[in-house]
């Protein structure tokens, strides 16, 4: 490898190990969505075994996905079934090269992926409590002086 990549593979490596966490889950689905739409248009090249390998990362995402949910919340539970639908979904479109499959799967990602992105902004936009514990509240006294 030229010292070239190896700079560059350094800096996507650091790119990725400093971004804020719903940035880094935004990227994620950026990436899955991108795969997924890398296999269709290899499938209608008809060249499979590219198709093969774009699902296979689309795969790789979403059990990345799976791991990395915090199972004692029950949306987490939510989240781990519909992800584990959509994995059985893309492994069935890999095997049948199947577009149809490919867009369903890409269907739920955009959704899922636009979700968290209003809430990642939801949450940057929200005053944080810590930054109002100072303040007192519209018609009371603020006892701290």
């Amino acid at each position: 490898m030229n010292m070239n990549a190896q700079a560059y593979n350094q800096y996507k490596k650091t790119s990725v190990e400093t971004v804020a966490p719903e940035k880094l889950l935004i990227m994620l689905f950026d990436g899955a969505i991108k795969d997924i739409n890398n296999a269709k248009k290899a499938i209608e090249a008809k060249d499979i075994n590219l198709a093969h390998q774009e699902i296979i990362k689309a795969e790789d995402i979403l059990i990345e996905l799976m791991s990395t949910l915090n199972m004692d919340y029950e949306i987490s539970l939510n989240l781990f079934a519909l992800y584990e639908y959509l994995l059985y979904q893309l492994t069935q479109a890999n095997y049948k090269k199947d577009i149809a499959l490919l867009n369903e799967v890409e269907e739920f990602l955009t959704e899922i992926r636009q979700t968290w992105a209003e809430v990642a902004k939801a949450v940057k936009t929200t005053p944080t409590l810590v930054g109002k514990a100072n303040e007192a509240a519209p018609g009371t006294i603020n006892v701290k002086g």
